[in-house]
């Protein structure tokens, strides 16, 4: 099969979130089943050096203000179709913000110019090339299937993942002239929300199948808590709603191979741990203490992801003698809280306001306890990260969370089968009985290494929803 996806980013080459860690691995899953997979991104700067790699397969003189060329290119393992655009994506900031954190105000343009060309090549094919399906990914790719609908032509299948509903892309609905969209599919049953152009409410409009990338969270998405306002409109697409869950990319993060670690280890080797434990302190200034677990957050400080809910329960890890350690950057207000509290508690938090990729392994390599509180979380990789690390994950019962960690409960550790500690509801006082139990468990190290052997031995590559992937496009292209 030829499959075209429609990403705003991908790993290794521009990222911001897991969006692009499952764009930057699910294509190659697919290569080893034997399908054929283009990724069609904006080159944006970090970008640009790869396309004097590259051939100009489709030229226009004017896509919103400028011309464009999408350049075919083999890069990192992944077929990329390059969208230059300089007049859209040649700028400094980051992808969706400018120097200042705020959006970009042309992002409706932006990823309306991505959505058009994803539909075109859809439709036309690229260089002799052309799609039996396109994959469109969250709001940026979401109106690919709305340009599919309007052409009125034989179009190949869509499908939609939504990574986060909470990020609709909503734009005031003037945009829809701009885009030479139909306003006879600006309407509540199409891309309309509200009086806004709602670019992920197209795409859930008119794609023929819609998928999000957990089972719990495809459920979830059904209700007014989780539904984000789009609830009604899943629901009445909910025989073509399917969760299929992320996994990770099992060669980038393998503590037996990585090559940032300051000691490789595996499951038979856990007491080599020890010495990234140690670089870890030391790097964030925190107290040794092998009694005590070290826990770490690698997150998007955001109160989505629960951290005002973490914030209240610091004194709990410190009293039982852990130590916290935390990468991230997101709301200020949670960052400079954080910092607060680092300053209040030297030795026993320590924080660093940013992210490093490098950075991100060493904590998994090194901590003991990687916390994830999330009110909401459609799948989650860090969790994953941990896993594959034997560094034990402290998550919310919710999405994704709840289908990839086995509580350690009396049955669970009876079985052996237990890889983390899940609680609920998502309150302070779920979480701080948590870290009581993580603590608890923590002095008692022969079970806590049986746990991390298991949590090491879990599958959470990509084969298994590759071929769940593969299996849904043929369904639809047979169709």
């Amino acid at each position: 099969m030829n499959i075209l996806f429609v990403a705003s980013e991908c790993s290794p080459f521009v990222k911001t979130g897991g969006l692009a860690d499952v764009i930057g691995s699910v294509p190659k899953a697919l290569e080893k089943l034997g399908h054929t997979i283009k990724v069609l991104l904006p080159a944006y700067p970090q970008l640009q050096k790869w396309l004097k790699h590259g051939d100009p397969l489709l030229e226009l003189e004017d896509l919103f203000g400028g011309p464009a060329r999408v350049f075919s290119v083999r890069a990192k393992g992944l077929n990329l179709l390059l969208l230059e655009a300089p007049h859209l994506f040649d700028r400094e900031g980051t992808i969706y913000l400018d120097e200042e954190g705020l959006d970009w105000e042309d992002n409706p343009i932006r990823f309306g110019a991505l959505s058009l060309i994803g539909a075109k090549i859809s439709l036309d094919g690229i260089g002799g090339w052309k799609p039996d399906l396109v994959h469109a990914h969250d709001w940026q790719a979401g109106l690919v299937p709305v340009y599919l609908r309007q052409s009125g032509r034989q179009a190949p299948p869509s499908i939609i993942t939504i990574h986060n509903v909470a990020f609709q892309g909503l734009f005031d609905g003037a945009i829809v002239s701009t885009l030479g969209l139909s306003p006879d599919l600006f309407n509540p049953d199409g891309f309309e929300y509200w009086g806004h152009a709602g670019y992920l409410k197209g795409g859930l409009a008119f794609a023929d199948k819609i998928t999000t990338v957990s089972p719990t969270y495809a459920i979830e998405l059904l209700t007014p808590d989780f539904g984000m306002g789009l609830e009604g409109l899943l629901q009445s697409r909910k025989n073509d709603l399917v969760g299929i869950l992320n996994g990770i990319d099992m060669a980038e993060w393998d503590p037996e191979t990585d090559p940032v670690l300051e000691k490789n280890y595996n499951t038979k080797s856990l007491k080599r741990k020890v010495a990234n434990r140690e670089w870890l302190e030391a790097r964030f200034g925190l107290e040794a203490n092998p009694d005590a677990p070290l826990f770490c957050v690698i997150s998007r400080l955001t109160t989505q992801k629960g951290l005002d809910l973490l914030l209240e329960v610091i004194p709990t890890i410190v009293e039982r003698g852990g130590r916290l350690a935390v990468l991230g950057t997101g709301d200020k207000r949670l960052e400079a809280a954080f910092v607060n509290a680092a300053g209040n508690m030297p030795g026993k938090v320590g924080v660093e306001i940013g992210y490093s990729e490098d950075l991100s392994h060493k904590m998994q390599g090194g901590a003991d306890v990687v916390l994830v509180p999330s009110r909401f979380e459609p799948c989650g990789l860090t969790q994953l990260y941990g896993l594959r690390y034997g560094t034990i994950p402290v998550v919310c019962r919710t999405g994704g969370l709840a289908d990839t960690i086995i509580d350690a409960n009396a049955a669970s550790l009876t079985m052996k089968c237990a890889t983390g500690i899940q609680f609920s509801p998502a309150t302070v006082e779920a979480l701080d009985q948590a870290i009581h139990r993580t603590c608890d468990l923590f002095q008692q190290p022969q079970q806590w290494k049986t746990m991390m052997r298991r949590a090491m031995t879990q599958e959470i590559g990509w084969d298994h929803s590759a071929e769940l992937y593969a299996d849904l496009y043929r369904s639809l292209i047979d169709s």
